[in-house]
């Protein structure tokens, strides 16, 4: 894991904790597997807050609009 100062975020990024985009400009975290194996491939870019929380946060399945929500 690395944190990113936001003057160092020259790219936007999709966040896999949230889905949103993380702006150019804006502080986050990089992280990657443990193993190091798949290099960049398996890095990725999150919010700082989602990275925190990321434990408590239910998985994020993606549907289509049509698609029965249960719960």
């Amino acid at each position: 894991m690395r944190t990113i100062p936001g003057g160092s975020a020259s790219k936007t990024y999709r966040c896999p904790g949230c889905d949103h985009e993380i702006a150019a400009g804006v502080a986050h975290v990089v992280a990657w597997p443990a193993d190091g194996l798949g290099g960049t491939d398996y890095r990725r870019h999150w919010h700082t807050g989602c990275w925190r929380a990321r434990d408590r946060r239910t998985p994020n399945i993606q549907r289509s609009r049509s698609a029965p929500r249960y719960g």
